[in-house]
């Protein structure tokens, strides 16, 4: 496998990211996304002068339209808050804004400007036409009512509906936001506009949401690993497989590398991490997670736990030993160090089914080892994609069976690896799959950004 230096030499990038990093210095976790993405288009810029000429970075790196907005609200006591209300719009060229919206404490525009950057090449490889967007807030769905959460959701949604729209902005759900946010902001846009749109995805079925799109961003995963082990005559047959966090992308990760012959040993939330040797049926996740909405370490209180060990904090769970490896928390969860650990335990393959969560020192081990490294905008694109088919089943005013979203979405995750696969060896970089994705979406994006002109 032919990998790119891991450094930024190209002038006119390095004068980019100058620029961008003086005007955005406290913005770490976005200049971390631009400089990776960066490293992989030198060879691109320097291959197509056009890019320069029409300031396709300089225009890329910006986004086109940033919304901030005060979200006040009421608890169940009459106490009113305050929250921070944000939908970052970076890039239409190839269609409407598309992209979650994530409610956690730690939301601020840094980290919604790196993921909706992340969005724009994500949501290029799907094949589909989205733009890329970001939104949410600094509020924090856990220990709320249903009545605080409506309550917050409706006054999020009364500024955002403002600015979105099913041509415009269609956004989703993402950490924090779930069914029931999708559903009360929904109903709140649905008063407001007097319309019932395709605006918003991941709706509930019997509201025009798409059958398999709970599951998509986990199986979507393990469709785009299987097809990317394949070309190394590997798969998730006979593997042990680790798994982080457990939530709806952990949980159908693990159903589906376990339909795919592998056991799944390992699995963690915000707390710690569960161990348990005889493998953990995705149907028990289930029950904890998203009928009890318990914690993770409530595993070893029933009957099929009775053989497992739960470990206190989360970065333990990269030193257990396994065949793949499939980080689906948090960015930055797996650092140099945990990469070693997994290189040394005989890990052959990652998949990235969280945003980033590997850092670039872990993307350099697992590179030097030849460990097979699926990058998220890639890899973890099949949520995206099935929002994307849950607006067209909308707009049609139609509704396809399960069998039907999951057959297109292993079609649309097949693709993904190839083209990435194809681009980075058109460049020189074969087999570098983190390369080629950030080629072949960048590419589809620099494309139609060309055609359009520039906007004066």
């Amino acid at each position: 496998m032919a990998s790119i230096k891991n450094e930024l030499s190209n002038k006119y990038l390095q004068g980019v990211y100058r620029d961008l990093k003086k005007r955005y210095p406290e913005q770490k976790e976005f200049l971390e996304a631009v400089m990776e993405v960066f490293i992989s288009l030198q060879p691109v810029v320097e291959a197509r002068p056009e890019i320069q000429k029409n300031a396709i970075i300089e225009r890329l790196v910006e986004p086109e339209r940033t919304i901030m907005f005060r979200v006040p609200w009421m608890d169940d006591k009459g106490k009113v808050h305050v929250n921070r209300g944000y939908r970052v719009q970076f890039n239409s060229a190839i269609g409407p804004y598309k992209g979650g919206l994530r409610l956690h404490p730690s939301v601020n525009l840094s980290i919604l400007k790196f993921l909706g950057f992340e969005q724009i090449f994500k949501n290029s490889l799907t094949t589909l036409p989205i733009g890329g967007g970001k939104g949410g807030s600094d509020f924090d769905p856990k220990g709320k009512s249903d009545n605080e959460i409506m309550r917050f959701c409706q006054s999020f949604m009364t500024e955002l509906y403002r600015h979105i729209g099913p041509d415009t902005d269609v956004p989703a759900g993402d950490i924090g936001t779930g069914g029931r946010e999708i559903g009360y902001m929904y109903g709140q846009y649905k008063r407001l506009r007097n319309e019932f749109t395709g605006v918003l995805t991941g709706k509930a079925i019997p509201a025009g949401g798409s059958l398999a799109r709970t599951e998509a961003t986990g199986f979507g995963l393990c469709y785009f690993m299987q097809e990317y082990m394949k070309d190394y005559k590997m798969s998730f047959k006979g593997k042990t497989v680790v798994i982080s966090g457990s939530g709806n992308v952990a949980i159908y990760a693990c159903q589906k590398a376990t339909e795919l012959g592998a056991k799944v040993v390992a699995v963690s939330d915000s707390n710690g991490y569960i161990y348990d040797p005889a493998g953990i049926d995705y149907r028990n996740l289930q029950l904890i997670k998203e009928q009890k909405r318990d914690r993770i370490k409530t595993y070893l209180n029933y009957d099929f736990g009775k053989k497992a060990q739960y470990f206190e904090g989360c970065k333990g769970i990269w030193t257990i030993k396994c065949d793949i490896a499939l980080p689906c928390a948090t960015q930055n969860e797996i650092d140099g160090e945990s990469a070693e650990i997994l290189v040394k335990n005989g890990c052959k393959a990652v998949g990235e089914g969280a945003n980033m969560p590997s850092t670039p020192e872990a993307i350099a081990v697992y590179k030097a080892n030849k460990v097979l490294f699926g990058p998220a905008k890639a890899a973890n694109a099949g949520g995206v994609a099935t929002s994307a088919l849950e607006m067209c089943q909308n707009s049609a005013r139609l509704s396809w069976t399960f069998e039907e979203v999951d057959k297109k979405l292993n079609d649309i995750m097949v693709t993904i690896y190839h083209n990435s696969a194809n681009a980075a060896k058109k460049y020189g970089f074969e087999g570098d799959i983190q390369v080629g994705a950030n080629i072949a979406g960048f590419e589809k994006v620099c494309d139609a950004m060309l055609w359009e002109g520039i906007s004066y």
